[in-house]
């Protein structure tokens, strides 16, 4: 299992990536995240909506609703075109951060 405290800064990366083919839903997009990683990082709850939150105030998705489910309004997420622009900001800045930290990692100890 991943701790939460190492890819705390890549959530908002992994829900792009789950959303630049299509507009998705919290719980499917949990379960994409789970199921992606091998069941070895599973995203709470609150990180998720905390993350949908700052992506929309950033500009980076937008929110709209859908089909009822059970009686309830299912509220399905779009990234935008500066959500993808954002997105491969950061899979450079994963790239650099890779380089840096292979300088640091004994991988026959």
């Amino acid at each position: 299992m991943i701790s939460s405290d190492v890819i705390r800064g890549y959530n908002d990366t992994i829900i792009l990536y789950l959303l630049l083919e299509n507009d998705s839903y919290g719980y499917e997009i949990s379960k994409k995240i789970k199921d992606l990683s091998g069941e070895k990082y599973i995203i709470k709850e609150t990180t998720l909506y905390s993350a949908f939150n700052r992506l929309m105030k950033n500009g980076y998705i937008t929110s709209f609703h859908k089909e009822q489910t059970f009686g309830k309004r299912r509220t399905y997420y779009k990234i935008t075109n500066a959500g993808r622009m954002y997105y491969k900001e950061k899979c450079k800045e994963w790239a650099l951060t890779k380089e840096v930290i292979n300088q640091f990692i004994k991988e026959d100890l």
